[in-house]
């Protein structure tokens, strides 16, 4: 993460403020007096004016959405939303990016906007590994009109990553990894090439994996995972 946006985050002052600050000498990373532009890692000890300085106290979690829940803090529908999974006391914490009504997996929920921005923005190209159970036989060759990019609704996807994990005469199950995030989208790759997807399921966000959890449940992340998402 960029200095300036580091300290904007952990409440300094704005991202031009904070430029001011480390062109005055006044902000050191390691004892070392800051550079303008310089990135952050998470070890990193940031001072400002000799103060050692943190990220704001957000709320970041990690929610095994089921099918069945909206992701969304409301709906009009009166459908039972993601926020149905955690307790009363977490507050308002907001859902980065969606998950449709039927499908689920990971998804990750918090009050950081600028987290939230970072990880559903296309520039940023952030990977999100998926596992589609999809009816019918799809071979390797099936899968290349996706992996090239396939028109749908008159645009052209990104090339992304897709190869089969499981099949059968029935079903077959397609790992694909997408750094964008169109709405339906892998359903609608899908139904480009003959095939209707029978279940949907996120697995990852970069790295970070739903290991511990089952359907319904939730944790707060770690801080290193919270760094790890500030920095991908």
């Amino acid at each position: 993460m960029r200095i300036n946006r580091f300290l904007a985050s952990c409440g300094i002052a704005s991202r031009r403020k904070c430029d001011e600050l480390i062109s005055e000498g006044k902000v050191t990373v390691n004892e070392k007096k800051a550079e303008s532009g310089e990135d952050i890692g998470i070890n990193d000890v940031v001072r400002v004016d000799g103060q050692i300085v943190n990220l704001k106290d957000e709320e970041y979690y990690m929610v095994y959405k089921p099918k069945g829940y909206i992701s969304s803090v409301s709906d009009e529908k009166g459908r039972k939303t993601v926020l149905d999974l955690l307790p009363k006391e977490v507050g308002r914490v907001y859902p980065v990016g969606r998950l449709d009504y039927e499908s689920e997996g990971l998804l990750i929920m918090t009050t950081d906007g600028d987290l939230a921005q970072r990880l559903t923005h296309p520039s940023m190209e952030v990977p999100k590994t998926y596992v589609a159970k999809v009816e019918g036989v799809v071979n390797e060759k099936d899968l290349n009109p996706i992996r090239s990019g396939i028109e749908i609704e008159g645009k052209l996807t990104k090339k992304c990553k897709a190869n089969i994990i499981e099949t059968n005469k029935e079903y077959t199950k397609v790992k694909i990894v997408l750094k964008e995030g169109k709405n339906h989208e892998v359903r609608k790759m899908f139904k480009a090439i003959g095939h209707e997807v029978i279940l949907l399921k996120r697995t990852k966000i970069g790295e970070l994996t739903l290991s511990g959890l089952d359907r319904g449940q939730y944790r707060k992340l770690t801080r290193e995972e919270v760094n790890y998402l500030l920095t991908i």
